[in-house]
């Protein structure tokens, strides 16, 4: 029994270890401060850990995660009337490093992003950082959001379109592909 429950351990560690880099940042992409989305993402690994038996016998034990995650933002969003992605002195913001192959960290202003990003409902937020930053496919979106297919592309299209329709922003965007 110890050694099954040692095994179990270990296959949880071995997961989060593998996962943490992409967890904090869909949690900061969600959340928009780095002390929020290490709660968001620790509170997530707390619930999975203790359901880790079925959730690590799942068919996609990270898809799992981000939809307990999602949960977990959207039960305090509910609660709270509006988060801020960009706080107004962000001096003291822990900035997140992303992936080198992330185009969107070559974006020469990444906090103008943050703040467009800001500027979205919940679940466009959520919708455009699954499908675009995260790049998950439309369903696996769906699963994360616990909505259809039609909602993802309805809050994605709607979220890129106020994206861009802010000014400057899909200039920025335009200009770094060019370069």
């Amino acid at each position: 029994m110890g050694d099954r429950k040692e095994a179990r351990d270990a296959e949880f560690q071995s997961f989060v270890i593998g996962r943490w880099p992409r967890l904090m940042r869909t949690a900061f992409l969600l959340t928009g401060e780095q002390h929020a989305a290490e709660d968001l993402v620790q509170s997530t690994l707390e619930q999975v850990y203790v359901a880790w038996r079925r959730v690590g016998s799942a068919d996609d034990p990270e898809a799992y995660v981000r939809r307990v995650m999602i949960n977990a933002h959207a039960r305090k969003h509910r609660r709270k009337l509006r988060e801020l992605l960009a706080p107004k002195d962000d001096s003291g913001l822990v900035r997140e490093i992303a992936d080198t192959g992330d185009r969107i960290a070559q974006a020469e202003d990444r906090s103008a992003l943050l703040k467009a990003l800001a500027q979205l409902p919940p679940r466009q937020r959520e919708a455009v950082v699954l499908r675009y930053w995260e790049d998950l496919t439309e369903t696996q979106t769906a699963e994360a959001m616990g909505c259809s297919v039609g909602s993802v592309k309805s809050n994605a299209a709607k979220g890129i379109a106020k994206l861009r329709a802010i000014p400057g922003l899909a200039d920025m965007v335009t200009q770094g592909g060019r370069k």
